[in-house]
């Protein structure tokens, strides 16, 4: 292994997208390799000090939205820990079901890439938490974590998920198929979803198997990625599980920092309401203008004052 990668600083923030790419490859060749697998997919290896090996599938898309750095989200952790990091990466969502990933795959294995490492890690969200968990099945005994993955758009399977019907005509019965078959293969899969979201948590469902731990992280919105990175919990979700440590007690206190996350406290204000519980409603509302600036909360709480003292109002008159 070579000395520790210094890359953090590299900027990569407002590039068009083949700037971006090849920004990407520069500090691919000079840490390892950088290679385009077709039209739409892509796979830059950085090799750094540790015998950790973290492989992401990101699309870059969701990257370049990333205003901290533009960076792959593996970079932070070569920064801080010294992993390893291969990212697979794909030119808007794909599902990474094209012959070109799984030939780029087999060649891994024959070359027994993975065996280099005395640890690997599979991480995606959405689609790519689908690919991190089917491709997975590449190095035995891995690690797989996996954000609202889907199990598989065989609509044989999954009529029901009626949100990425333009990929209906594309295999998921080929190689590297059905997501939670593949993730036998791994010593310990995590598989976190939004239970509120019905077709997230239908999906997540089919991956129950005795090595997988599904843990629900409910009212944190539709990209439960983006709500784990923007409350900085996800590098450590991603570290805690490497560890074996990702346990429905520890994934709980990571899931405190939503407390100052605005977008759950809109979401639980909006199940107090559908609750018809306007006791909790102000709990919720006094309890968030005490510590942010939120005016939406501050009108709301205006309007349950008034209309408890004007039911007190009625009583007295009654």
């Amino acid at each position: 292994m070579q000395d520790a990668v210094n890359f953090f600083d590299t900027p990569m923030l407002g590039l068009e997208r083949d700037q971006w790419l090849a920004k990407l490859e520069e500090i691919a060749d000079d840490h390892g390799n950088f290679e385009q697998l077709g039209k739409r997919h892509f796979a830059s290896f950085v090799e750094d000090t540790s015998k950790t090996l973290l492989v992401t599938f990101e699309t870059i898309q969701s990257i370049q939205a990333r205003k901290e750095t533009g960076q792959p989200l593996g970079f932070e952790l070569v920064q801080e820990l010294g992993w390893s990091h291969l990212c697979l990466l794909s030119d808007g969502q794909t599902w990474f079901r094209d012959a070109k990933v799984y030939a780029y795959f087999d060649r891994l294995i024959d070359d027994g890439f993975f065996d280099e490492f005395d640890k690997v890690v599979f991480y995606g969200a959405g689609p790519c938490g689908y690919a991190a968990s089917a491709f997975s099945v590449a190095s035995p005994g891995a690690t797989v974590i996996a954000l609202q993955p889907q199990a598989t758009l065989d609509p044989r399977l999954t009529a029901w998920d009626d949100r990425f019907t333009h990929m209906r005509g594309t295999s998921f019965t080929s190689r590297y198929g059905f997501a939670p078959d593949m993730v036998d293969a791994a010593k310990r899969a995590y598989v976190i979803y939004n239970p509120h979201l019905t077709q997230d948590a239908m999906h997540a469902a089919m991956f129950a198997r005795p090595n997988v731990t599904l843990l629900r992280a409910p009212m944190i919105g539709p990209n439960l990625e983006n709500g784990l990175y923007t409350m900085q919990i996800l590098l450590r979700v991603i570290v805690k599980a490497s560890q074996g440590k990702l346990t429905d007690q520890s994934f709980g206190r990571l899931l405190r920092a939503r407390r100052e996350y605005l977008p759950y406290l809109r979401a639980l204000l909006g199940q107090t309401e559908l609750r018809e519980r306007p006791d909790l409603s102000k709990m919720v509302c006094a309890n968030v203008t005490r510590r942010f600036n939120a005016p939406r909360f501050k009108r709301k709480l205006a309007e349950l004052e008034n209309e408890t003292e004007n039911d007190a109002a009625d009583r007295i008159a009654s």
